[in-house]
């Protein structure tokens, strides 16, 4: 048989020990340059650095962010000082009146169920002003709360107060992950501090359950993109015994399952939007089985809360009581604010094409917001949208992707003009809801 010179047959045939050899040390030489490539070697450490910078400052956003939320509290523990004063009264001590303000309104509730549990009956024509009521309130949060107020001293006001203050932080860099997944670092920058300082992370100081639910969101979302559906469907499962609005995880599901199916025939998708509404249907058998009557959820919702449907009329009818009459009532001030909010978040969402995942999840959550009859487009429902805020951080023009130093500096200067506002906002927000409780 012939010897052939051509492909690796050639090159081990025998006679040709020498050329063997060559190829061999060449492929060698070859491996060992990309394996120490520098220039690929600095892009990864270039990447690392500029991603440590960007969760260092999220993370310091998060930081001032909480001291505003503190400091308009503050200002109801100056009011409530200076009106004891007047009155010849003790004056309450301003980290007790912080500390009310931080656990008011859902925060009272939620304490209640860690202090008392579910109620094993709930009497006819309930209001809200009967500790029953707290059957309206999810578990997730007050189960863990009670949790950790058996390891951490303090009480169980602490608990919940820490235990919020460390989701937030969590939630800040699971935000900025997302981002960066989808985007790029700049844009996870960004995302990370204006999820910070959006009017609506107050919550994330509250002994509210925002906090959790986000956390639980936005690992579900990030576990959907990378197409680990058990995971993302247990953790869908987790979060819809957090909060009503969870539920529109199962959505993001869906619609993840979907496009997996049609695109690449995986069945093992469907087990995410089969685990996801878990949580709900489970909350559901619980608190009626404790309270001893079937829907005790939702006719607490409907008798103690009066929470009926409007489809949006709601948010409409407050906006324009807000157009003719500004100063009129802060409930119109707030839902005409996050309406506009709600818009240019809207359109930043559609110039940049948010993946279909987080768009879902973004809808399922604003419809849900928006069909109530009593409680409508409020800073902290649009803020469970965090989606949203990674759209507006990728729509904003990166400085310094833009030759154009002119437009750039204007670019600039409306990003810190908008991060002032949403500092302000912060502020205002968190004030009102210490002076007013929470604003119907």
């Amino acid at each position: 048989m012939a010897e052939t010179n051509d492909g690796p047959a050639g090159c081990f045939a025998p006679g040709r020990p020498q050329r063997a050899l060559a190829l061999l040390l060449r492929s060698r030489a070859v491996l060992s340059q990309v394996d120490s490539a520098p220039g690929a070697a600095t892009a990864t450490n270039d990447d690392r650095s500029r991603w440590v910078r960007a969760l260092l400052v999220g993370l310091a956003a998060y930081v001032v962010s909480r001291l505003c939320v503190v400091a308009a509290a503050g200002v109801r523990a100056s009011q409530l000082a200076v009106d004891a004063r007047a009155d010849g009264t003790p004056e309450p001590s301003a980290f007790e009146t912080i500390t009310n303000v931080l656990t008011s309104w859902d925060g009272r509730w939620y304490l209640e169920l860690v202090r008392r549990g579910y109620p094993d009956s709930i009497p006819p024509n309930i209001t809200y002003e009967q500790l029953e009521a707290r059957a309206a309130f999810f578990p997730l949060y007050p189960w863990t709360v009670r949790a950790l107020d058996v390891i951490l001293p303090g009480g169980d006001t602490f608990a919940a107060l820490a235990l919020n203050f460390v989701l937030g932080a969590i939630a800040v860099v699971l935000v900025g992950l997302l981002a960066r997944r989808l985007y790029s670092i700049s844009v996870a920058a960004r995302a990370m501090t204006l999820f910070a300082i959006f009017p609506g992370s107050f919550v994330l100081s509250f002994a509210y359950s925002e906090a959790l639910l986000i956390v639980l969101a936005a690992a579900c979302l990030l576990l959907l993109v990378d197409e680990r559906w058990i995971l993302a469907g247990v953790t869908a499962a987790v979060a819809t015994g957090a909060r009503p609005n969870g539920i529109a995880l199962v959505a993001a599901c869906g619609v993840a399952s979907f496009f997996a199916i049609r695109k690449s025939r995986d069945w093992w998708s469907l087990a995410a939007p089969v685990l996801a509404p878990i949580g709900f249907f489970g909350f559901q058998w619980y608190v009626d089985r404790t309270a001893g009557e079937r829907g005790a959820w939702f006719r607490v919702q409907s008798e103690a809360w009066s929470e009926g449907t409007s489809f949006g009329l709601t948010a409409l009818a407050n906006t324009a009581q807000f157009v003719t009459s500004p100063l009129a009532s802060p409930t119109g001030a707030l839902t005409a604010l996050s309406m506009v909010a709600l818009i240019a978040m809207l359109y930043c969402a559609w110039r940049v094409r948010l993946p279909w995942i987080l768009s879902t999840y973004s809808a399922a959550v604003l419809v849900l917001m928006l069909i109530p009859e009593t409680v409508t487009a409020r800073p902290r429902f649009l803020f469970t949208a965090f989606p949203l805020i990674i759209a507006v951080a990728a729509w904003w023009p990166d400085p310094d992707d833009d030759p154009d130093h002119h437009r750039a500096s204007w670019d600039r200067a409306g990003w810190d003009l908008t991060l002032v506002l949403c500092g302000a906002g912060l502020v205002a927000v968190t004030g009102l809801y210490a002076a007013f409780g929470a604003i119907p």
